[in-house]
């Protein structure tokens, strides 16, 4: 993509509304825009993070055998009212009534809808285990919306549902999903420490939130520093319950089990939370299956929850500097950009050109900022972006030297074109 085309309106100036880092990094990068209070507009960049963001959280349920779906934003209130939560849930919910004076409500989640679905096609015990998930914006009226994305009234989530047999197979599919939302972090380049939670207004009593590490976090946590050297693609869930983590509230140093030298005390974002309920909703929603034994039983359940549009600016808050954001390259709106310093410079452009088309046809992402303004101004750009390369042409391009710039480290090295694209070729092509 070049520059000039791109529709990327960023701000030199810091917002005056924008009060943590990364609501202020998503402004200044053109990433968002405010629509009303706490609603924002996913402006190209913003979409194109939001968007890898999601396929990475897709792919990691693929794999474990969860199959996706897409229920409704707006329910009907009466499921609501036959799990008892209707009246229970709070001013966060947003009832509404259509012209035919039925109440219906924002979902600010799913389990009595994906419940109702599964009520009217399971049957039998050969149907489950069962795992249904979807990726859909919802809607809570948070009374003080603040920090752009990190608390938003309406948000892009992933909602996970599960249906077993017996306790031991919810704990089991429960198990499965802690180690895949493990994985999906680690493949953002972000660390995400698993904490035993409370459950909340949903139920249940077998809970853990995930907390990005960065020091603009909500929350204190504390977790044994030894779970930083764990790899979540080979971990099994025993492994993890060697590991000391807790919240502040659940944290009492007097009982800790961790030696103060390994004790890592950090700022957290919560971007994840699961929860196993068991028969809360299939008891209450009538959901009944044929077991074995031919009795009929209530499937055991759970739920599963990452704040997408959340995990952006938690990726954000975590991997910034003074310039800008940095991001891991999973998560990244382009994989390489490229600068020209001079757009005048006829012979300059004509490298520059060469050089974007083969990226192009290697499927490389670039964006080249081909735009006429000062050098300086497309440096504090690009920094700002956080794209994780960078190619520059200055004067000794045309004589086949050309910068290579990492975004975070800051390294520069001037390089002959094969070592370029060695370069390229290592960090970017398959």
């Amino acid at each position: 993509m070049k520059r000039s085309q791109y529709f990327l309106p960023t701000q030199k100036e810091t917002p005056a509304e924008a009060q943590i880092i990364s609501h202020q990094l998503m402004l200044r990068a053109g990433m968002i825009q405010q629509i009303c209070h706490g609603i924002y507009a996913w402006l190209p960049l913003g979409f194109k993070v939001l968007s890898k963001v999601e396929k990475i959280i897709a792919e990691e349920q693929d794999r474990i055998g969860a199959q996706r779906i897409l229920v409704p934003t707006l329910q009907p209130a009466s499921l609501w009212q036959e799990s008892g939560r209707y009246d229970d849930y709070g001013k966060e919910m947003l009832r509404i009534k259509d012209r035919h004076d039925r109440d219906l409500l924002y979902g600010p989640t799913a389990e009595e809808v994906v419940t109702s679905i599964a009520r009217q096609f399971l049957k039998s015990y050969k149907q489950i285990p069962l795992v249904l998930y979807q990726i859909s914006w919802k809607f809570r009226d948070e009374i003080r919306p603040r920090f752009g994305v990190m608390r938003g009234r309406e948000f892009l989530m992933k909602d996970g549902y599960s249906f077993d047999l017996d306790y031991d197979g919810a704990v089991t599919t429960y198990q499965k999903i802690v180690l895949s939302y493990l994985r999906t972090f680690e493949r953002m380049g972000v660390r995400a420490i698993p904490i035993r939670a409370d459950s909340g207004a949903i139920g249940g009593n077998l809970s853990h939130e995930f907390h990005i590490v960065a020091e603009t976090g909500e929350s204190e946590i504390f977790y044994d520093k030894a779970y930083d050297n764990v790899s979540a693609q080979h971990i099994e869930f025993s492994d993890l319950e060697k590991f000391y983590s807790a919240a502040d509230e659940r944290h009492h140093p007097e009982t800790c089990s961790v030696l103060p030298d390994r004790l890592v005390a950090a700022r957290g974002i919560e971007v994840g939370h699961v929860f196993y309920f068991g028969k809360k909703y299939s008891q209450s929603m009538n959901l009944s299956l044929v077991g074995p034994d031919g009795q009929s039983f209530f499937p055991e359940m759970g739920s599963y929850g990452i704040g997408v549009s959340r995990l952006v600016a938690a990726i954000i808050e975590a991997s910034h500097d003074q310039h800008g954001i940095i991001w891991p390259e999973a998560a990244a709106p382009f994989s390489l950009g490229l600068i020209t310093t001079n757009q005048q410079d006829s012979a300059l452009l004509q490298k520059a050109e060469e050089i974007y088309a083969f990226l192009v046809e290697k499927n490389v992402d670039v964006l080249w900022d081909d735009r006429e303004v000062r050098a300086g101004t497309k440096f504090a750009d690009m920094d700002l972006i956080g794209i994780p390369y960078q190619i520059i042409l200055g004067d000794k391009a045309k004589n086949d030297s050309f910068e290579w710039k990492v975004r975070k480290s800051n390294e520069r090295q001037d390089l002959s074109w094969n070592e370029l694209f060695n370069k390229v070729q290592q960090s970017m092509l398959p």
